[in-house]
Formats: C-alpha cells, sequence, structure tokens
C-alpha cells in the first residue's frame, strides 16, 4: 500500500515459517517513530530474548529457505485432505491461503463449545471452540493442521461415523 511505510508496523514471527513456536523469536518493520515507542514498551514489558534464540533466529532467516516451500506443501497436502473430506460430508469449508488452521461451521444445534465437547467425548478429537476468539468466532470450531494425512484421515472417519454432517 502506498505510503503505509510511513505510518504503520508490520509484525512478523519465526513460529511458523520455520518451525520455532515456542521460541518467541520475531520482529517488526515500518515506521522509524513507532518502532522506537514499541521499543521503549517492550524493554519495560520482559528483559528480552534469550540470546540463543536470537541466534537461532539469525540462522533461519540466513539460512537455506527450501523448509518454507517444503512446509507449506506439506500443509497444503494436509489442508486439501481435510477440506475436500469436511466437504463430501457437507460442511461448508474454506481452504485458508496462509495458515495451518481450518476454521469449521458447527452443524444446526450446535454452539462451537458443545460441538467440541461432543466431538472430544464421542471421537477423541480436539477441536478449539470459536467462541474461545470473541463473539466473531461463535458457529465455528478450528482445527490445526498440524499431524499427518493418515491422522487427518482417521479423525474425519470417527465424525463420520458419528453420523454428524455439516449443515
Amino acid at each position: 500500500v502506498p505510503g503505509a511505510k510511513e505510518v504503520a508496523v508490520e509484525f512478523h514471527s519465526l513460529s511458523k515459517t520455520y518451525n520455532m513456536t515456542g521460541w518467541r523469536a520475531g520482529f517488526a518493520v515500518g515506521n522509524a517513530a513507532i518502532l522506537a515507542g514499541l521499543g521503549r514498551i517492550k524493554t519495560n514489558m520482559d528483559s528480552g530474548v534469550f540470546q540463543a534464540v536470537q541466534h537461532a533466529g539469525i540462522a533461519a532467516l540466513t539460512g537455506p529457505q527450501q523448509c518454507i516451500a517444503d512446509n507449506s506443501r506439506i500443509y497444503q497436502e494436509r489442508r486439501d485432505v481435510l477440506v475436500g473430506t469436511l466437504r463430501e460430508m457437507g460442511f461448508q469449508v474454506e481452504a485458508p491461503r496462509a495458515t495451518f488452521y481450518l476454521w469449521i461451521p458447527v452443524p444446526k444445534g450446535f454452539t462451537s463449545k458443545s460441538f467440541s465437547v461432543e466431538i472430544l467425548a464421542k471421537a477423541g478429537i480436539v477441536l478449539t471452540p470459536g467462541s474461545g476468539f470473541g463473539a466473531a468466532g461463535e458457529g465455528y470450531v478450528r482445527a490445526a493442521l498440524t499431524v499427518s494425512v493418515d491422522r487427518i484421515r482417521e479423525a474425519v472417519e470417527r465424525i463420520r461415523k458419528l453420523g454428524i454432517r455439516g449443515s
């Protein structure tokens, strides 16, 4: 967006792209004055990022980048399998473009929490209730694409055996 650098800040995380979830490594770019203010706030909130994590972040950013494309292909395959099988079961799911989470509309008669509880109790599958992300999340559950394609197929089959279909 023209002029965005002058008025905006963009945040980046190494968590997903470089498989560094939990390392709490990231950075911000943008307007220098805003970044300076952000730095002052950050200085008073914590004592910084452990130096070994900083070195790991540098290695991730400056090292071979093939892992990004490789990981994207893995997550795309998982996404396509889950989206395709859920659609076969009547769920109106959108394929996300840039995340390894899938938002699934809950069937009629369920809230996001009641659907999550039902699926956990009867199929042993953990889905996150959308209501946990605020009012706009109600009516959806979030599934993570962090397991193998075989496990995704197994999970969908467990749901299918319950006779649950999308609305």
